[in-house]
């Protein structure tokens, strides 16, 4: 399946290495939408409580990414963006690296259980068995559909967020996750488009290299153009005010403006792939502004400044 193996383990690891595990730079939206999930919710958690509450979740989250690069360091040996994280580069080993999130994964879930509520608790640990095993075990080598659903893996935290403060599921925390569910793909695929060779070099079936830059392209469009309706449901049910609607109105169209070239293009060999980086960027900044518009509205309707 693979063309190297991981180097030779050099040991003792450097505690940046285990930190390194976690994926931090996915761990920050994460921590930055499940807290949104959480400052959204109606109703009041201690200071201490909630900041438990985004501690699990991040713990849980960071977990789980070891376990996916404990399972992936052969492919992770082979891919350019990938090659010098701690397992494929021989900084630590495999029993190590799976000891270290199976610790994480479940403390946080027993923390969060026993310290917040048993149902955020319950959807904390699924979130971690989904992208764990669901995506990257069974998802992720055998079909191109892996980051449709295995978006929702990525969607859980502000669901998460939300049940901590109210301890129950309802249509609006749903929503959130729906939001970050449809954003997945054409986030993702921009990433793919330009990174094609190293998912073709590893064996995964990633859409572009399956299916081609043109079912990829479309798709990406096909995807940013429902997160319109997606992103506007938690207005159009009166669970938002207009604050946020306005927002995300105005920053899923530039959204979309940004996927149009992405769709339309056929570019040559060695084109520099510019409008899917563009894409690829923005739409970290969106999910950062999407949510922080949420939190802002949230806390000024339930002040009474919005009507």
């Amino acid at each position: 399946m693979t063309e190297a193996a991981p180097k030779t383990t050099q040991l003792p690891a450097d505690w940046r290495d285990f930190f390194a595990l976690t994926k931090p730079g996915v761990m920050r939206l994460v921590i930055f939408t499940g807290l949104c999930g959480l400052l959204a919710a109606p109703g009041n958690i201690h200071p201490v409580l909630g900041f438990t509450a985004i501690l699990c979740i991040a713990v849980g989250a960071g977990g789980a990414a070891a376990l996916n690069q404990w399972w992936e360091s052969d492919i992770d040996a082979v891919m350019k963006r990938t090659a010098a994280r701690p397992l494929p580069a021989g900084r630590m080993s495999r029993t190590d690296a799976r000891d270290f999130g199976l610790l994480m994964a479940g403390a946080s879930v027993m923390i969060m259980g026993l310290a917040i509520n048993w149902l955020s608790a319950a959807i904390l640990a699924f979130s971690i068995f989904y992208y764990a095993v669901i995506y990257t075990i069974w998802l992720k080598p055998r079909t191109p559909q892996n980051i449709v659903i295995g978006g929702g893996a990525g969607a859980f935290p502000p669901l998460i967020g939300w049940v901590a403060v109210t301890g129950d599921v309802t249509l609006m925390p749903v929503l959130l996750f729906l939001i970050i569910f449809m954003w997945t793909p054409p986030h993702f695929w921009a990433l793919a488009l330009f990174v094609e060779t190293d998912y073709a070099k590893a064996g995964i079936p990633m859409m572009p290299v399956v299916k081609g830059h043109k079912s990829t392209r479309r798709q990406v469009l096909v995807y940013s153009l429902l997160m319109l309706p997606t992103v506007l449901a938690p207005w159009a049910i009166g669970g938002t005010a207009w604050l946020y609607g306005i927002a995300a109105l105005a920053l899923t169209i530039a959204f979309i403006a940004l996927a149009i070239p992405v769709a339309t293009r056929d570019p040559a060999p060695g084109d520099k792939m510019q409008p899917e980086k563009r894409l690829f960027l923005f739409s970290i900044a969106y999910l950062f502004a999407l949510f922080a518009a949420l939190v802002a509205d949230r806390v000024l309707y339930y002040q009474g400044m919005l009507a």
